[in-house]
């Protein structure tokens, strides 16, 4: 299922191959994120054309909407949304706790009003594992309470308690669902808000059920850089190495290389394409904030040492102009190549780790802005 091919001699960065029912990924890589069953602004030929060997997708919106009936009907999310590559699904655990209203968590499962119409639902941790089943998702996420920060240590333990025991129902269920060989893998999450004992609890508990790959969650929510890295590190050193380990919603280039260099295998984040939709394109010299006076009269490209289609094709003046006239193809364009900039960084990451320069490339990146 997972199989480490090189490894960084002087950190923990590696490569590895996970196999998975649509196809095999190397890692480390970074997944676009497809929330809606889309990467917004761009069609799936484009996100190929990127290089993506995966995308991410959202059972919390999913469900709500077109609605499990709909999938159902089109035999899975890969066939409603023409994609023939592996797709991650989310638990849809942050979208509950941060977009719904009237949130009620309980021992047996999560009521809420969603956040579309005010429609009430109830979704238990074996709901969340059917729901991903019928989605037909290649890796699926174990429902999970996510906190916000700061977060008393006294709430941090409930909840990582209460995300452990549906962790061991949510293994349970895709056993139920799908026997003892399941074709769709499942991920386990690390959560224990900021404080290391509680990470270190719930990585060992996991490891204990056991799962398919692991994710640390509940990081990237308002905390300190610095504060991220100690949590995430501390998370990591309690899983397996011969596990996938997924690092949820740390998406800033300088983040890659952090996480890279402590053993992470995947990333998903909106940065990419919801910055595009503002104006911010990622280059490999920094970001450029596209919309600023200083290019309503530059013909170069985004970067000169991109080789997109953007960049080979467009002008930072032309794509400052479409959005000063708000058309939408200069949000689709800086998207096209952010998605494409995000995804070819981490193949130049996996080149580098095989070729012993991890650590040099790394340190190219160390001081430009992004």
């Amino acid at each position: 299922m997972f199989k480490i091919t090189h490894k960084d001699k002087l950190s923990n960065a590696r490569v590895g191959i996970l196999e998975t029912a649509h196809g095999v990924i190397e890692t480390p890589e970074f997944m676009p994120v497809g929330t809606q069953a889309t990467v917004k602004a761009l069609s799936n030929e484009e996100v190929k054309y990127c290089g993506a060997q995966i995308i991410l997708g959202n059972t919390y919106h999913i469900y709500l909407r077109p609605g499990m009936e709909i999938i159902k009907k089109a035999r899975g999310l890969h066939r409603f949304m023409s994609w023939d590559r592996p797709i991650l699904t989310d638990s849809g655990g942050f979208q509950i706790f941060s977009l719904a209203t009237l949130m009620k968590t309980k021992e047996e499962g999560v009521e809420f009003k969603s956040h579309i119409d005010g429609s009430r639902h109830f979704l238990t941790p074996e709901d969340v594992v059917r729901l991903q089943c019928e989605l037909g998702s290649d890796i699926m996420m174990v429902l999970d309470e996510c906190l916000a920060f700061p977060s008393s240590r006294d709430k941090a333990e409930r909840s990582l308690l209460l995300t452990n025991r549906w962790a061991e129902r949510s293994k349970k269920a895709l056993e139920k669902e799908q026997g003892a060989r399941p074709s769709q893998l499942l991920f386990g999450i690390v959560q224990g808000s900021t404080y290391k004992d509680l990470r270190r609890k719930a990585a060992e508990k996991l490891v204990d059920i056991g799962f398919d790959g692991y994710a640390i969650g509940g990081l990237s929510v308002g905390e300190p850089s610095d504060l991220m890295y100690e949590m995430l590190e501390n998370s990591l050193r309690y899983l397996p190495l011969e596990r996938p380990r997924y690092a949820m919603g740390i998406g800033m280039v300088q983040d890659f290389f952090k996480a890279i260099e402590m053993g992470v295998d995947m990333f998903d984040c909106v940065v990419p394409t919801r910055n595009a939709r503002n104006g911010a394109a990622y280059t490999n010299e920094g970001k450029v904030i596209i919309r600023n006076g200083e290019y309503s009269r530059d013909m170069g490209p985004l970067s000169e040492t991109c080789d997109c289609i953007v960049c080979k094709g467009y002008s930072r003046s032309y794509i400052r102009h479409l959005f000063n006239t708000e058309e939408i193809l200069g949000l689709r364009l800086t998207s096209l190549h952010n998605v494409y900039f995000y995804v070819n960084l981490l193949k130049r990451i996996r080149e580098a780790i095989k070729e012993g320069g991890f650590l040099e490339l790394k340190e190219e990146f160390k001081n430009r802005v992004f």
